[in-house]
Formats: structure tokens, C-alpha cells, sequence
């Protein structure tokens, strides 16, 4: 990428992981917290844990589509607004209706679209690609440092304080996003924002619907379990709420470590499908260990080491199985569907695993858990095997509709290109190439030459 775009890039990929830093640091320390509280049940206690998700999930695709018009950097402003806005509601609660409330705002500023549609705007479409792998990449960075550090900044300045301090990065994040440029035009990106006429399609695709599932139920899963582990924490291991990231810690980098082998495995061997099957029984298996014995210091921490490793597993690999499985010129619909599942997922986590934990204590929300992640295992394993494909575009200038089509069939003759787009009315070429193969200067020069006469 060129300096700008890099620029560009990185200052995107701060705002979304310094919002995304403040949301998960309260994940390991909520629930010890939040029983003090005036009005708190272990159903609240989880309503309130994954009620952020129910907001965010509903808004996000709305919050990108008025980006379309009103600018994407004042959405981006607006939504961080609301996010510190709900952060203050939240640290000022002495209530956990007051934490709700403040979590429905929290969720409300769903900036995640807008972000990355402002990634696509600032970045040629060459190097769409590597910009939003870093993005992805400092989220994910993000998340493990937010499940170490919350215990230790909550042992600082409470629960609370992570609240006022969740407030403070979105300001930061306010401060970000003003000093980053504003695109020249806006126009929508096909691969990365929803297109509403597209949204039937995606929901009727049942390959990515597998793959909605999934991070559906692995969000859930997420969020259900952290209702209970801190606390069996306590009783097995003796650890505080405040000590449990020196458990964290460990688990967390003996997860990464078995995530890389298996991501290079899955990518250079095309062995995709087998190890998303074995990290989704994994997955089954960690959570019927807690269920079964959760409370045996062994298995509690055996049980998170194998949880992590295939959760970190299937973090990475999902959002890039949607984009290889996405039709051309669909990618942004399928992943704004798909995120959206994500964050309707910590809803469903939160509200089922608090009613559960107050029904039937740990045990019910681990076989929940158990339950989900099972159902899951049977739609991988009918899954088609996933296809080792692509994302690209190419500039194809004006174009009439009849040579699109045209050009269409001949960007399929390019070595490398297994489908081929062409949007007349936006100058583009959506591909879906196989990477080892694809030949982008045969593409940009078939692109580039003059269109036949109609």
C-alpha cells in the first residue's frame, strides 16, 4: 500500500479496536460485578452482559447505508457519541436496569460497517485486500490484550472505571477519525458494504448460512460462558476476579500457539473443512468438560486452554471463508449479514445463558453451550468443501450493459478468474480468482482495452 493508504488504514483500524478494546475488558470481570448491584438477578446479570449485541446487531447495516449519504465520518462521530454516551450511562449506574439502559446505548453506536466502508474509500481497490486484513488483524490483537487486561485495570479502578474509561477511547476514537481524510466522493463498494437488493440472496445461500451459524453460535457460546467461568475460577483455582488474567494469560498464548499451525495447515493445504471441523468438536468437547466437572481445577483450565485455541481458530478463519464463499460482487452483503449474526449471537449468549444460570446454575449454561456448538459440528459437516477463492477487483471504466456482459465473459478467460462481474455503473470488475494462478495483468489489460462497438 501506498504511505497514505497505510495511513489511512491503521487509523481506521485503531478507531474500531479501541471501541472493541473497552467492550470485551469488561467480559471476565462483569459478572462478580454486576451481582452486587441494586435490582441484580443472574437473568439480568446476562441481559445486561449481551444486550449491546441486540442494538449493534440491528443497526449496523442501517448505520452503512446512511453513511451512503451523509458522509461516512459523521456516522462514524455519531456513533461513537452514542457509544461514550452509554459508557457514562453505564459507570454512573447503581443499578443493573441503569447498566442495561447503558448497554442498549453502548450498542447503538455500530460503527463497525461505516469503519470499513471508509477503509474502501480511502484505499485503491488493489489494495482493498491488505487494508481490511489489517483491520481484522488488529481486532482480533485487540480482543486477547481486552481478556488480559480487564482484570487488571478493573483491580485498578473497578468495573466501573472501565466504564468512564470505555467513554475516554471513544472519544479517542472521535479524535482519530476527524484527523483521518475525507474520501473525495462516496460511492458504495461492493465488497465491502451492503447492498440492500443483495440481502435476499445472502439469506437464501445455504453455504453461507452454515457459516452465519457458526459465528452466531460462537459469539453465544463467548458470552453465555463468561457469565459462569469467573466465578468457578474463584472456587477451583482461589483467584479473584482481579487475579484471574495470570490464568487468562497463559491459556490465551498456548491458544494462539495452536491457532497459527492450524490457520497455515487449513490455508497452504487446503484442508479448510477438516480443521474447521475439528475446531468446532473441540469446541463441543470443552464445553461438556465444564459441564461434566467444571468445577475440577484440571479440567476447568484444560476445558478454556481447548476453548480458546479453537475459538481463536475459528475467528480467523470465518470471515475469510465468507469472503471466498460470497458470490462476485456480494462480499460486503454476505459479511454485513454475517456480522450482524455475530452480535445478535452475544445477545442471544447473554439473555439464554443468564436465564439458564439462574434455572440451572453453570451446568445448564455449559450444556447450552454444548448444545449450540453441537448443532454447529452437524452443519460443518455438510457443509461443501470451501473454496479456496478470492476476492478482487479491477477498474473497467464506462461501460455500456451490453459490454459488460462482454467484457464479463472474457475476465472468466483470464487465468486465475473463476467468476467475473462487471457493474457498468461503477466503473468495476468484482473477481473471484484463485490466488496461486490469477494473472491481475492479464485482468487489467483485458479491463483496460477499448469496449467493442454495440
Amino acid at each position: 500500500m501506498e504511505k497514505k493508504e497505510l495511513r489511512a488504514a491503521a487509523a481506521l483500524a485503531a478507531v474500531f479496536s479501541v471501541r472493541m478494546l473497552g467492550l470485551f475488558m469488561i467480559y471476565p470481570v462483569f459478572a462478580a460485578f454486576a451481582r452486587h448491584l441494586a435490582g441484580a438477578t443472574p437473568y439480568k446479570i446476562g441481559l445486561a452482559l449481551g444486550i449491546y449485541g441486540l442494538t449493534q446487531g440491528l443497526l449496523q447495516m442501517p448505520f452503512g447505508v446512511l453513511s451512503d449519504r451523509v458522509g461516512r465520518k459523521v456516522m462514524i462521530v455519531l456513533g461513537l457519541l452514542l457509544f461514550g454516551l452509554g459508557s457514562v450511562v453505564a459507570a454512573r449506574a447503581s443499578s443493573i436496569d441503569g447498566i442495561i439502559w447503558g448497554r442498549v446505548l453502548q450498542g447503538a453506536g455500530a460503527v463497525g460497517a461505516v469503519i470499513l466502508a471508509l477503509v474502501a474509500d480511502l484505499t485503491a481497490e488493489e489494495n482493498r485486500t491488505k487494508a481490511m486484513a489489517l483491520v481484522g488483524m488488529t481486532i482480533g490483537f485487540s480482543f486477547l490484550v481486552a481478556i488480559v487486561a480487564g482484570p487488571v485495570i478493573a483491580g485498578w479502578v473497578g468495573v466501573g472505571g472501565i466504564f468512564w474509561l470505555m467513554a475516554v477511547l471513544a472519544l479517542v476514537g472521535i479524535g482519530i477519525t476527524l484527523l483521518v481524510p475525507a474520501p473525495r466522493r462516496l460511492r458504495v463498494h461492493r465488497d465491502a458494504e451492503t447492498v440492500p437488493a443483495l440481502l435476499g440472496a445472502m439469506l437464501r445461500d445455504p453455504e453461507l448460512l452454515r457459516l452465519d451459524f457458526g459465528i452466531f453460535a460462537l459469539h453465544a457460546m463467548l458470552t453465555a460462558s463468561f457469565l459462569v467461568v469467573p466465578g468457578l475460577l474463584h472456587a477451583a483455582v482461589g483467584v479473584s476476579s482481579r487475579d484471574q488474567w495470570l490464568v487468562y494469560l497463559p491459556v490465551l498464548l498456548v491458544s494462539v500457539a495452536v491457532m497459527l499451525p492450524a490457520i497455515l495447515i487449513a490455508e497452504r493445504h487446503r484442508r479448510m473443512k477438516a480443521v474447521l471441523v475439528a475446531a468446532v468438536a473441540a469446541l463441543a468437547v470443552s464445553q461438556l468438560m465444564l459441564a461434566a466437572d467444571g468445577r475440577n481445577v484440571y479440567v476447568l483450565i484444560a476445558a478454556l486452554t481447548i476453548f480458546f485455541a479453537a475459538f481463536n481458530i475459528m475467528e480467523a478463519s470465518l470471515p475469510s471463508l465468507v469472503t471466498k464463499t460470497a458470490p462476485s460482487g456480494a462480499t460486503g452483503t454476505a459479511t454485513g449479514v454475517y456480522s450482524s449474526l455475530q452480535f445478535l449471537g452475544i445477545f442471544v449468549g447473554g439473555v439464554a445463558g443468564g436465564w439458564l444460570n439462574q434455572a440451572r446454575g453453570a451446568t445448564g449454561v455449559f450444556a447450552f453451550a454444548g448444545a449450540l456448538a453441537l448443532l454447529w459440528l452437524l452443519a460443518v459437516l455438510t457443509m461443501r468443501r470451501p473454496s479456496h477463492l478470492a476476492s478482487r477487483v479491477v477498474r473497467v471504466g464506462n461501460r455500456s450493459a451490453a459490454d459488460a456482459q462482454r467484457l464479463s465473459a472474457q475476465l472468466r478467460q483470464v487465468p486465475g478468474v473463476a467468476e467475473a462481474l462487471v457493474v457498468p455503473e461503477e466503473g468495476l470488475a468484482y473477481l473471484k480468482v484463485d490466488s496461486k494462478v490469477f494473472d491481475r495483468a492479464k485482468a487489467e489489460s483485458v479491463a483496460g482495452a477499448a469496449p467493442q462497438p454495440v
